[in-house]
């Protein structure tokens, strides 16, 4: 078995440090060249008018969706960068910075990368939660193509 390249999806979540943690213990491991994804995922704003569910009037936005999206690609981007600063020490970093959906942006990035390994957190979600949000883990290992290391966070956050 040949790991030399090693793809890591990270957002600012403990879930997905501590999984950037163990993907770089495995990338000096096997002193393999790591990929970084950050995939921003549109957000809605709403534009004015009634609120749906409650029939209330809401307030008009004062952004628009470039704003959003630049402020979500500015986070993004610290994301990243704080990453590498924390974790990288001395190994080799390329770092994708995407729009879209979360699964698809991380099967995509992992065959541009040409990657031998994707790692990515879990949020552990199960029953009503896992229904309604889906699960990104279980849509990468069903739909990709090189092995998925799946890891989840002890309960206690160690």
């Amino acid at each position: 078995m040949k790991i030399s390249k090693i793809l890591i999806g990270i957002d600012d979540s403990k879930y997905a440090e501590y999984a950037a943690s163990y993907g770089f213990d495995l990338a000096k491991t096997f002193n393999a060249h790591v990929g970084l994804v950050h995939i921003v995922e549109p957000a809605v704003v709403p534009d004015g008018g009634t609120d749906n569910l409650m029939g209330m009037p809401m307030p008009a936005a004062d952004y628009n969706e470039v704003m959003m999206m630049d402020i979500q690609k500015d986070q993004g981007e610290n994301v990243i960068e704080r990453t590498i600063k924390k974790y990288a020490g001395g190994l080799q970093v390329t770092h994708f910075n995407e729009y879209g959906s979360t699964a698809d942006g991380i099967l995509n990035c992992s065959k541009e990368f040409m990657a031998d390994l994707i790692v990515i957190g879990t949020h552990s979600r199960s029953g009503i939660d896992r229904l309604l949000m889906g699960s990104v883990a279980e849509t990468i290992v069903r739909n990709s193509q090189i092995p998925v290391l799946v890891v989840p966070l002890a309960e206690d956050g160690k």
